[in-house]
């Protein structure tokens, strides 16, 4: 082998690789963004993603068949509590396999503080990744980033420190 090609090869893999690290660095710090989702509260109204914007949000997807999702229910309403004056709102979405009469009798007999979607077509669990194990709960920043999903119950000691953090972020 010529000292010419010698030279190409390993310069051709440096290309590469440096090529590589940019793309690598270019996506460091984006995150994913929380879908855009149209639902429908126990209520009756009409709400939207895009109404998160500047809010920190915890989307929490659950079922009152799931034993893990009822003993999470008391954390997730304290959480809902601590910090929903200061920019913090809670989204609870029920499965599409869930009787829409459990799911509205449970949230009026544990008096639920935050808005309740019944995600009767399986679309919103469906655009936020195909949701199938409760429960499952996803944190978006004010940015309307996706910061972390819990699959099981989270650690709430965690999950309120990470919170902290979300809100104080500008």
């Amino acid at each position: 082998m010529k000292p010419t090609r010698r030279l190409l090869v390993p310069i051709a893999i440096a290309a590469l690789l440096a090529g590589a690290a940019a793309l690598a660095y270019d996506t460091l710090g984006k995150r994913e963004m929380a879908p855009p989702v149209n639902y429908v509260l126990l209520d009756g109204a009409k709400a939207a993603s895009s109404q998160w914007k500047g809010k920190v949000m915890l989307v929490n997807f659950w079922a009152t068949s799931c034993e893990t999702c009822m003993h999470e229910m008391p954390q997730i309403i304290a959480t809902h509590e601590k910090f929903k004056d200061r920019g913090f709102d809670t989204l609870g979405v029920a499965m599409s396999y869930d009787p829409p009469a459990f799911v509205a009798s449970y949230a009026q007999s544990r008096k639920l503080p935050f808005g309740v979607a019944i995600d009767n077509t399986g679309e919103i669990a469906r655009q936020f990744g195909r949701v199938q194990l409760t429960p499952t709960t996803v944190l978006i920043n004010k940015r309307g980033e996706i910061v972390k999903r819990y699959v099981g119950e989270p650690d709430f000691a965690a999950l309120h420190g990470l919170v902290e953090k979300l809100l104080a972020e500008g």
